[in-house]
């Protein structure tokens, strides 16, 4: 037992972290703005394993790892469109066609990665992110290497949920995006375009999605292999309702998620094998579930989400 708390303070498992949080936190992001303009991206899993290999083949192909990032947000934008014309101008289901495009972003993927690659056997590897201390801050005990001594990626995801937190609150360009969560009718009022504003939510968030997955091959790890998504996309959406909804609150679950997980890896070189190591992998989403029940009952959800709106609707 002193050994498993000993754990909750060693620099290596907040470092790891952290690093398990990152793609969360992009995803989160993405999902969380979706879901604020009224539209529930079920299409996450998807648009993360297009992510992931869109930014590792770009690198893979010669390009810079910038590069990669970049074409991994475009490729996620492109399924975004797809997911938002389908639900949003044509009133389609959310919840079907999300998952349709969870199946085809996946099946594409690997459609490609086959027809890329025929010959390989081993993923081929790439040169990833490396990590980037901050000078004076990495030094800090602890929180220095677990905080400012991550990849650029890492930095980045923090950044983005600061970004999406003044966007939200502090701009109009905000304000109008949780209006149209709550009442487009009264935002169609005003002039500005429900369909517009939910088509540019999910391209936005869709983008922020892919990064998430452009993040595993490209800084988490160095190349590109099936199934590598894991169930990821749908732990973030459950970590938008334990956020309420807020960027902040959704941090800090992903945070969590992410040390229950890195937690689980140490309690199984602790058991030595003696306690079945499904138990251990099972232990982050049975405690997310969980949290996940205890918040959600508080949970005030946007009152237009899910809910096709045609202009001219009251």
């Amino acid at each position: 037992m002193e050994q498993a708390f000993d754990i909750l303070f060693q620099t290596s498992f907040w470092v790891a972290a952290i690093r398990i949080a990152s793609p969360l936190i992009f995803a989160t992001m993405g999902e969380l703005i979706c879901e604020r303009a009224g539209v529930l991206n079920l299409g996450i899993e998807g648009i993360m394993t297009v992510g992931a290999f869109a930014g590792w083949f770009t690198v893979y192909s010669g390009g810079d790892l910038w590069t990669g990032v970049l074409v991994a947000a475009l490729a996620g934008a492109c399924f975004g469109l797809l997911h938002a014309t389908l639900t949003v101008p044509l009133g389609l289901s959310q919840h079907v066609v999300g998952i349709g495009i969870t199946l085809f972003a996946t099946s594409l993927t690997y459609f490609t990665y086959r027809l890329a690659l025929p010959e390989v056997t081993t993923p081929p590897k790439i040169v990833p992110f490396q990590p980037l201390p901050i000078p004076g801050l990495s030094s800090i005990p602890v929180l220095g290497q677990a905080l400012f001594s991550q990849t650029a990626l890492t930095y980045l995801a923090f950044a983005s949920v600061a970004i999406v937190a003044w966007v939200l609150y502090r701009t109009p360009v905000g304000l109008a995006l949780r209006a149209v969560g709550e009442s487009p009718a009264a935002v169609e009022a005003q002039g500005i375009s429900v369909t517009g504003m939910r088509i540019g939510a999910v391209v936005v968030g869709s983008a922020l999605m892919a990064v998430g997955g452009a993040f595993l091959t490209m800084s988490a790890f160095n190349s590109f292999f099936f199934e590598m998504i894991n169930g990821r996309g749908w732990i973030c959406i459950a970590l938008v309702v334990f956020g309420s909804w807020r960027p902040g609150k959704a941090l800090i679950g992903a945070i969590l998620f992410a040390a229950f997980d890195a937690y689980q890896v140490r309690l199984q070189q602790l058991s030595g094998g003696v306690v079945p190591y499904q138990l251990f992998l099972m232990m982050p989403y049975a405690l997310s579930i969980l949290a996940l029940i205890l918040v959600a009952r508080r949970a005030t959800y946007p009152k237009a989400l899910m809910i096709p709106y045609q202009k001219g609707e009251r």
